[in-house]
């Protein structure tokens, strides 16, 4: 099963949320060498600062585009991980990991992904 490690961190006032260090970048690089070799690393990436971010809304039949998230929280979402793991207890072994190497985490979410399922026959996707 696939799983989603959903990284947040606080932003600055500003908006943004610092440059991260050196160690901070080695920290996720071993990290993700240390998941490539166990098999289970699928894909890691951060995220730009929330200000970046562009909202699509659909209200009565008719687009929405919104600057900025959807959202007002305290933390925000700041980059993800995906693991391909035999279980939640392995997922959170691994979410243990993400927390220790990114020292700006206030939490990590997992969140299973079971995939799509097989379109109808019916369906017409050409």
């Amino acid at each position: 099963m696939r799983y989603m490690m959903l990284i947040y961190s606080q932003e600055n006032p500003d908006g943004t949320r610092g440059q991260p260090s050196e160690r901070d970048y080695k920290a996720h690089w071993a990290l993700i060498k240390e998941a490539a070799r166990e098999g289970v690393f699928i894909a890691a990436e951060p995220l730009s600062p929330t200000r970046s971010a562009t909202t699509i809304r659909v209200d009565n039949g008719k687009t929405l585009i919104l600057d900025g998230p959807f959202a007002e929280t305290k933390e925000q979402l700041a980059g993800y991980y995906i693991f391909n793991c035999q279980n939640l207890d392995q997922a959170i072994e691994w979410a243990e990991k993400i927390s220790t190497a990114c020292k700006r985490a206030e939490s990590v979410e997992i969140r299973p992904m079971p995939g799509l399922p097989e379109p109808p026959e019916s369906a017409n996707l050409d």
